[in-house]
């Protein structure tokens, strides 16, 4: 076995049977970014920004980014001493004890399983699209068609093995960029020649001042939909124990994710905002029509009706990506629950031959596909909308729970020195109580029966779906902690690398051993 290709195991964590060192820094990077769907996410929430709290739109980026960046550096620290795929549930698990990192994983889980459901219908419309078939793509029966088979294929991806998935990352996320360049670029140099339609902006400094939205409920709004714009980031993480160096590179890759997002992310807004206006006539993106699916109606406008089906490719390359890089992740936190016998044991069994999770791969897929049927059966769009409202909850609500554990982790060693107090306890410690504000704020508003589009019994869908998601993982958590206790009853220690000191560092030890990971007869 090459120096490359070392077991997990050498990492510190308990060895899963993944391929280690399979990834390099600039795959990990890739996955990052391509996790957070870059041209997915400008066409469809960039406009509902603009909506929540007008011009001041850039700024709720950049607010936004300062939260998801202190917990970027929070998973780099854990990572440094835990270089677990498990991530949230692992480090909560070990920190908090085994019911809170078990309501982490479940949350993480059932928020990428949920995004996944939303993305395959906008893969499935938008690959339909891409081929001239409109009648089609208003169908709903074939977009649910189109999507259980892509959501099939890219399970096939991630179990055939994490190059290959790699590789696949790469072409999509170059395709999904070029366009998003080509975009912003044309869009400022239109505005700045007098190109733009009527009702266009000029960039202002104004739209960089998050004082300028208004009430603390605006500001909270349109920060749970920036939080949303950059949630994905943390699957570099995730595939720690299959990347070089992984006590450091993945922590790396999130970071880098994160300041490359934001540039990203902020430019679309600014060309996008600029060329369209606020309005809400026509294309400006106050209009709900534009806010839909921002880069169909103003994109259009920008680069015209011959660079449409190019448009259509970015975000069709996008929501692939994205519902790629949300099985990888999430797959691997259901085997290491399966290693901590926090699920069954044979949610941990591996192939082979590709070293892959191959029956978390097909449940986390699975599980996509009933979601996505369930919503799909609805008609109407209006659950379907409220369920991706509500992963904001979801994201704010473990994002919060790392850096909560990290300070907590970290708290014998914060006075050792400037540097660890700022990145092991102030920068965490403000990422998380941020987000639990944003969190606690958005459950009060979302309370009202006219937040999101339904409401059953005076309280707003979104609340339902989120709030809903995460008392059902406390009961289905309470049910099997009755039915399987050993996990529940085991006592966690952080398994470290030696290059840190945590408050809490020693071996895992439980009651009884970790379940190993099982091998796939299939080679």
């Amino acid at each position: 076995m090459s120096a490359t290709q070392a077991p997990a195991a050498s990492s510190g964590a308990p060895d899963k049977g993944l391929k280690g060192g399979a990834l390099g820094l600039a795959s990990s990077i890739v996955i990052g970014i391509s996790a957070t769907a870059p041209a997915y996410t400008v066409a469809a929430s960039v406009g509902y920004i603009v909506l929540a709290v007008g011009a001041p739109a850039p700024a709720m980026l950049l607010l936004a980014f300062v939260p998801m960046m202190c917990v970027a550096v929070a998973f780099a620290q854990l990572n440094r001493i835990d270089p677990d795929c498990g991530t949230t549930f692992t480090w909560a698990a070990r920190t908090f004890g085994p019911r809170t990192g078990w309501l982490g994983g479940w949350v993480m889980t059932a928020a990428s399983v949920v995004a996944m459901a939303y993305l395959a219908g906008i893969a499935g419309s938008y690959l339909l699209l891409l081929f001239g078939a409109e009648g089609l793509a208003a169908s709903q029966t074939w977009v649910t068609v189109v999507g259980v088979g892509l959501i099939s294929l890219m399970t096939l991806v991630c179990w055939r093995g994490i190059e290959i998935s790699a590789w696949v990352q790469r072409v999509l996320l170059v395709v999904e960029l070029i366009m998003l360049a080509i975009f912003t670029v044309v869009a400022l140099v239109k505005v700045a020649t007098g190109h733009a339609p009527a009702g266009h902006a000029t960039p202002s400094l104004s739209w960089f001042n998050p004082f300028g939205v208004g009430s603390f409920g605006t500001l909270a709004a349109g920060l749970l939909v920036a939080i949303f714009v950059y949630w994905g980031w943390d699957s570099a993480v995730s595939v720690n124990e299959e990347t070089e160096a992984p006590d450091r590179n993945p922590g790396r890759a999130a970071v880098i994710s994160m300041a490359l997002l934001i540039g990203i992310f902020v430019l679309a807004t600014v060309a996008a905002q600029a060329y369209a206006g606020i309005g809400a006539d026509g294309i400006g993106l106050g209009n709900e029509d534009t806010a839909a699916d921002l880069l169909a109606v103003v994109g259009a406008a920008v680069l015209g009706s011959a660079w449409g089906k190019l448009l259509i490719l970015a975000v069709l390359s996008s929501a692939i990506a994205a519902l790629q890089t949300g099985i990888l992740p999430t797959a691997r936190t259901v085997l290491s629950m399966a290693t901590a016998r926090a699920v069954p044991a044979a949610f941990g069994r591996m192939n082979r031959r590709f070293q892959t999770p191959s029956v978390a791969t097909a449940v986390i897929g699975g599980a996509t596909i009933l979601l996505f049927l369930g919503l799909s059966l609805l008609g109407s769009g209006k659950a379907a909308a409220d369920a991706i409202a509500s992963i904001g909850l979801l994201i704010a609500f473990y994002y919060a729970l790392v850096g909560y554990t990290c300070v907590w982790q970290f708290r014998s060693v914060l006075t050792r020195s400037l540097n660890d107090l700022l990145l092991k306890g102030i920068l965490p410690l403000f990422g998380a109580v941020t987000l639990t504000a944003v969190f606690v704020k958005s459950v009060w508003d979302m309370r009202s029966p006219d937040y999101g589009v339904t409401s059953i019994g005076g309280v707003g869908g979104v609340l339902l779906i989120g709030g809903g998601t995460i008392v059902l993982g406390v009961l289905v958590m309470l049910g099997y902690s009755l039915a399987r206790p050993v996990f529940f009853r085991a006592k966690l220690a952080f398994a470290t690398t030696g290059n840190e000191s945590p408050a809490n560092t020693g071996p895992l030890t439980e009651t009884e051993p970790a379940a190993p990971a099982v091998a796939d007869a299939a080679s």
